[in-house]
Formats: C-alpha cells, sequence, structure tokens
C-alpha cells in the first residue's frame, strides 16, 4: 500500500491552487481512493493528488489545535489548506462583536502553520448583511498569525448585498470576494485582493466532472487569473481591478456531481501543468 505514496505530489503551476471541498465522502471510496486504502490515511493520499483542499468541516465545529497539527503532518510541502470560519461567528447577531470568537478560531487553525492558506468567510443564502456591520467586521480579521500573513476570502449569499459599493469594500480591506460559478448563489468574478478564490459548482456526472473543452477554459483562465489579469468574460459587478503583476490562484471543485469533483480538479492539474 504504501507504494501509493511513492511518487512526488503535484506541484503548483504559476501559483495556481487546484482541489476539492474536504477529503472524507464515502462515494470516492470507489473512483477517488484506492481500494483497501484505510480511511485514516485519505487525506495523505488526498493530499499526495491534489494542491489544495476546502476544509468545510470547520464551518460546523472548530478542531483542536493537535487535529489541525496532525493534518499538517499528514500533507506534503507546498500543500495548503482553505478553511471555512465557524458559523456560530458568521451567524452571529452582531458581526462587530465577534473578536474574540474570531481570533480562538484562528489561533486554533493556525497550527496548520505554512500550510494554512485563506480562510473563507460565508454568509448563507437569506442571512442580511449590513454593509456597515460588514465593514467593522472586516477591519477586526486578523492580518497575519504567528508572524504570516493571513488571507481572507468573503462569500456573500444574498444578492441585495453584492453591488458596487460591496465591490469597493472588499478592495479596501483586501478581502477576496468568492466566485461561485453558481446559478445558486450570487456569482461574480471581480478581483478585490491579490488572490482569487473560486469554487467551481458545475461538475457533472461524467468521468472527468467538467467536459474536456471546458477543463482546458478554466485552465486558460486560471492561468490568465495568475498573471494578474481580469477576464472580462466572466460576470462583475464593480470598476475593473487594479492591474497587478500576478495573482495567486485557489480553485476548488465543490459540490454539483460531488462524486465526480477529485477526478476534475486532477484533470484540471494535468492541464495547468501541460499546457497545450
Amino acid at each position: 500500500m504504501d507504494d501509493l505514496f511513492a511518487s512526488p505530489p503535484p506541484l503548483a503551476t504559476d501559483g495556481i491552487r487546484v482541489g476539492i471541498g474536504g477529503w472524507t465522502f464515502a462515494p470516492w471510496r470507489k473512483n477517488f481512493y484506492p481500494d483497501g486504502l484505510v480511511q485514516r490515511r485519505e487525506l495523505e493520499y488526498a493530499s499526495r493528488q491534489l494542491t489544495a483542499i476546502e476544509i468545510n468541516g470547520t464551518y460546523y465545529s472548530a478542531q483542536k489545535p493537535a487535529t489541525y497539527a496532525s493534518w499538517r503532518d499528514q500533507t506534503p510541502d507546498g500543500f495548503v489548506f482553505s478553511a471555512k470560519a465557524p458559523k456560530r461567528i458568521m451567524q452571529s447577531r452582531s458581526l462587530a462583536s465577534t473578536r474574540v470568537q474570531v481570533e480562538d478560531f484562528v489561533g486554533g487553525i493556525a497550527e496548520l502553520g505554512p500550510k494554512l492558506g485563506p480562510l473563507v468567510w460565508q454568509f448563507e443564502a437569506g442571512r442580511r448583511v449590513d454593509a456597515d456591520e460588514l465593514d467593522a467586521f472586516l477591519a477586526l480579521l486578523p492580518r497575519d498569525v504567528d508572524g504570516r500573513p493571513l488571507r481572507h476570502a468573503l462569500e456573500v449569499r444574498d444578492p441585495a448585498a453584492v453591488d458596487a459599493d460591496f465591490i469597493e469594500l472588499a478592495r479596501r480591506h483586501q478581502v477576496a470576494t468568492v466566485f461561485t460559478d453558481s446559478t445558486d448563489y450570487p456569482s461574480f468574478a471581480d478581483l478585490t485582493a491579490d488572490f482569487v478564490y473560486a469554487r467551481l459548482m458545475r461538475s457533472q456526472p461524467i468521468e472527468t466532472g467538467y467536459p474536456p473543452k471546458e477543463l482546458t477554459q478554466w485552465a486558460e483562465r486560471a492561468r490568465a487569473w495568475s498573471r494578474g489579469e481580469d477576464i472580462a468574460e466572466l460576470p462583475h459587478v464593480g470598476e475593473p481591478a487594479p492591474v497587478l503583476p500576478r495573482r495567486d490562484v485557489f480553485l476548488y471543485f465543490i459540490s454539483s456531481a460531488k462524486e465526480r469533483n477529485p477526478a476534475a480538479a486532477m484533470a484540471l492539474i494535468r492541464a495547468l501543468a501541460n499546457p497545450q
């Protein structure tokens, strides 16, 4: 079984990291994880096929620092975790009063060390977001942890809250806005930070999750983002983003035909590593 871990893991191409949401999903044991792989080694295996994973479980329950340290140690150098912030913060009636909870969450997940990527602050559908309250909340988010810069991504699922002022607010706080590529949630690709955070939510029950032509297109878009470019063909809400020489890119295949998301992620990693 250990020969499954002998090959070198993929590397992020041009600062582009590609992954999936979580690593525990029963159907993946039929089409992603090898037969006979014990569940406790699934993270170890997944992190050697992908370049990033978004931790969704932290939305429901923050883990003990020792658990984060274990995840850190099971994954190879260069691998990165993103993580969703706890719902007890995101559902608070007073966002501006959550500083202690935010610091507690960040202090624990800091055990991921150099493998800690962006934190995702997601407001569920139906959660009304007041601009002044959001401004105060973004101001209290820590910008570094243990001497390392900390990145934040914001996903608002209230369509009424997404306008040009919202985009400018995110830019002022240097927080990325999540591009969802979804018909169910606000989907816009305005660039508001020095990195891009995309959650692609249109996978299909086909072998590679997305048709090859679409994967090629997403590889081209990811490369353009990494060069600091905006992508005019995608939907936007505000003014064009300031030009940057480069941006890091975090792209995750989430939801939809979830059983095919690992295949889509691995296909995109191959496409990025071997441009036509």
